[in-house]
């Protein structure tokens, strides 16, 4: 059973198929979550959100599984990097993440982020030093301190924080799907797992 991040640093009891299961396999209850009262999305597209956090390993070991994912992705779906911001540390990274990404630095500072913490074992948890490190990349510290506590950046908070509640989020790693299903996990089966429930979506969009 995979391991995720939670509010209390407990392990969520969902396991995941293994990496050689076939589609037809993953079933509601065992693989993923189905809300009891999902979000009612309108338009064409599918949209796949996951909820991350920086400073978690797991979210480390899944981020380029889901990053190869979204480069191969079908055209109806939307795909979107959501940090949670579920408690204060939490949200600091996140108000990093979304100011960097109204800087349009978003693309190359995503991945260098989790390296920076994960393989370099820079403590990245606080404004002060997550805006050098964001310097480092390029990105302007002036504009991006100025966006971080900025009202753009805290609508963008609220809306993660919003969607997390929604989507019954208790921890990280968590994917969700067309606001209905949930996925908890950190492996490759995750992607595989969300294809399987886009073309699920499709067939109900039939319906």
């Amino acid at each position: 059973m995979k391991r995720v991040i939670t509010l209390t640093g407990l392990a969520m009891a969902i396991g995941l198929a293994t990496t050689g299961a076939q589609a037809a396999d993953y079933v509601a209850g065992k693989d993923y979550r189905v809300l009891d009262n999902p979000e009612k999305i309108s338009g064409d597209a599918i949209i796949v959100r996951e909820f991350f956090w920086y400073g978690c390993p797991h979210c480390n070991v899944l981020n380029p599984h889901m990053e190869k994912w979204a480069k191969n992705k079908d055209k109806d779906v939307a795909f979107f990097k959501t940090p949670a911001a579920m408690n204060p540390v939490w949200e600091t990274n996140a108000r990093g993440f979304y100011a960097a990404q109204l800087l349009g630095f978003e693309s190359k500072t995503h991945d260098a982020m989790f390296d920076a913490i994960h393989k370099d074992g820079k403590k990245l948890f606080d404004q002060q030093s997550i805006s050098k490190w964001y310097g480092s990349q390029g990105v302007d510290e002036k504009k991006f301190n100025s966006l971080y506590n900025s009202f753009a950046v805290g609508t963008k908070i609220g809306r993660s924080q919003a969607g997390a509640k929604r989507y019954q989020v208790s921890g990280v790693p968590t994917v969700v799907v067309q606001g209905k299903y949930v996925i908890s996990g950190q492996d490759a089966t995750v992607p595989k797992i969300v294809d399987f429930l886009v073309n699920k979506v499709r067939a109900e969009k039939k319906k």
